[in-house]
């Protein structure tokens, strides 16, 4: 569709900014915080960039004040923040930590203070390491009811002033990662224990959900999926079959549930014939549809382009960019299925991630027709090396043009009919960026701190900064 003229974005749109705790808060064994699966991770040699950690990620624990006083500056009206589990509870659950919850109330507090809409992460990939040292961790259905007492532990504590919740972030992500690729903890590869590890998840954040009604009945709560909408690389009718194959897979798979309750048949009637599909309860489909979201959390990046993968084809275990050497990322796949190619009708940026906000609009208007529920962007942005110029400035234009150009597809979509009741740019400040260090740079906000030495951590307004503060102060209609 060719639009003469845009919908304006609504006047209470949420123009936002994220993060997430381990990636920002640092001070990661202080007031009695407990021990997650990523303080043991990082401490593998080799899993991560130059052995960069969160001990003290960017100090947000320390300076959160500072942070939400930059951010009030800007005009910010939503903050998506994310609680860490062993904050609250050190051991995953039994006694709770209070001076976890006082920390995470005052960082409530002055946000509302600034009249900025605190937006809560509950899970965002810190799992305690005592849950996976003690039965697996998500690998045992035992998790269900440890995630259960402590959302509901932080709906009490937080509900009154926090109507706006994530359950899960990037579930698609953690456990692909973490169970088919082992680039993130616990660093296994066991295709039948992902399928099972997903199960477990989804219960979980159905069981979450409802539990969420009881507690802030006035207020919405969704997951946030990892939305990468697949295209096929020709009209050729194999690559189309191997992009629905894809579309299925890698995203249907999670939305299905979150939505109906119910796995994508196709899908489900492969894993049954590989051995490999999730074992499931009595009850447990029935759990899975009363956990039905309010929204749907999407963080969106990039597209991928998939064509015809023979059954001695590649596999999931392509090269992996964390270097930011751009051309040295691999494609991936599953034999039989789907392998990713190199879409040459995009660019890509140095961690070799397509760049295509048109994406954006085209998977919007697919989750409108599939699942017709209002969206929240809960993440977007680009990640790059950010230099500081003589006079002390950050030029990052390529990052304003990217964001502009997201905003604008948003904007476009919302003119097509999608409901979208915010955007959350990644990321406020600089933070962590997991495998890849603090070298990949992604927010309006530049923190000096590096993979070597001591530095500062002061923080620098990018140009970027101003340019969103102004998007803020005139809704939009300056795109």
């Amino acid at each position: 569709m060719l639009h003469e003229r845009l919908k304006p974005f609504p006047k209470n749109f949420l123009w936002g900014a994220a993060s997430a705790a381990y990636q920002v808060e640092g001070a990661w064994n202080e007031d009695d915080k407990g021990v997650s699966i990523w303080d043991t991770f990082v401490r593998i040699p080799g899993k991560t960039f130059k052995g960069t950690n969160g001990d003290v990620a960017v100090d947000n624990y320390h300076r959160y004040k500072e942070d939400i006083s930059l951010m009030a500056e800007m005009g910010l009206k939503a903050y998506r923040f994310s609680v860490a589990w062993t904050r609250i509870y050190p051991n995953g659950k039994g006694e709770v930590n209070q001076k976890g919850l006082d920390f995470y109330n005052k960082l409530i507090d002055e946000l509302i203070k600034h009249k900025i809409e605190p937006i809560c992460t509950i899970y965002h990939w810190d799992l305690p390491q005592a849950l996976q040292d003690e039965y697996g961790g998500w690998e045992s259905r035992k998790i269900i009811e440890d995630f259960k007492n402590y959302s509901v532990t932080l709906f009490k504590e937080f509900g009154d002033r926090v109507k706006y919740w994530v359950s899960l972030n990037e579930q698609n992500i953690f456990t692909r990662l973490g169970y088919q690729t082992a680039l993130h903890p616990p660093g296994v590869k066991d295709d039948r224990l992902f399928f099972q590890v997903n199960h477990h998840a989804n219960l979980a954040n159905a069981v979450a959900i409802k539990e969420f009604r009881k507690y802030v009945p006035d207020g919405k709560i969704g997951p946030s999926f990892a939305y990468s909408p697949a295209y096929p690389a020709s009209s050729k009718p194999e690559d189309i079959l191997a992009f629905e194959n894809a579309e299925e897979f890698t995203n249907h798979w999670w939305l299905d549930i979150y939505v109906h309750g119910k796995y994508p048949k196709a899908t489900w009637e492969y894993l049954e014939r590989k051995g490999i599909a999730p074992k499931v309860e009595e009850g447990d489909f029935s759990i899975l549809q009363e956990g039905k979201p309010d929204f749907l959390g999407v963080n969106y990046y990039q597209t991928t382009t998939y064509e015809k993968n023979p059954l001695g084809g590649v596999t999931m275990d392509g090269h992996f960019n964390n270097t930011g050497k751009k051309g040295t990322a691999e494609d991936i796949g599953v034999p039989g299925l789907f392998k990713t190619v190199a879409n040459e009708n995009l660019e890509r940026t140095n961690w070799d991630w397509n760049i295509d906000p048109q994406g954006l609009r085209i998977g919007l208007r697919r989750l409108l027709n599939l699942y017709g529920l209002p969206i929240l962007i809960s993440e977007n942005g680009l990640g790059e090396f950010d230099q500081v110029e003589k006079d002390g400035s950050i030029r990052d234009d390529y990052r304003i043009d990217y964001i502009r150009a997201h905003l604008k597809a948003i904007q476009e979509a919302m003119t097509d009919g999608v409901e979208i009741i915010g955007y959350c740019v990644w990321s406020f400040t600089d933070l962590l960026s997991w495998l890849n260090g603090f070298q990949k740079r992604y927010g309006l906000v530049y923190v000096n701190q590096h993979e070597e030495g001591e530095h500062d951590l002061r923080r620098i307004k990018k140009k970027s900064f101003y340019w969103y503060k102004d998007v803020i102060e005139n809704n939009g209609s300056n795109l």
